[in-house]
């Protein structure tokens, strides 16, 4: 194998994996910002409706089934979809114990 071709192919190689590295990098990066913004909506709306429940004078077993809900899924600590899941539960439950005051 002549020297030419050896550094041809090096360089080849070498293009491959660095555009193989510039398109996942910022896709793993966008993926782990989404999950984490996902979680840090659903433990607000979480955290809301827990407040809200608190503030409640009457019990609501629908809101209280639905807190519980949110509040496994966050536990189970799943993806960007029980997330969005749980941040639903948890809304769902806040706005039953609001209109009851």
């Amino acid at each position: 194998m002549s020297p030419s071709l050896l550094t041809w192919l090096s360089g080849s190689v070498l293009l491959l994996g660095a555009g193989v590295l510039t398109t996942l990098l910022p896709r793993l990066h966008s993926r782990r910002r989404d999950r984490l913004v996902a979680w840090s909506t659903a433990r607000a709306a979480i955290d809301s409706a827990t407040v809200s429940r608190d503030a409640a004078t009457t019990p609501v077993p629908e809101a209280d089934g639905l807190l519980a809900r949110a509040e496994r899924l966050a536990a189970d600590d799943g993806g960007v979809t029980a997330a969005r899941e749980a941040a639903g539960y948890a809304r769902r439950a806040d706005e039953l114990w609001q209109a009851r005051r």
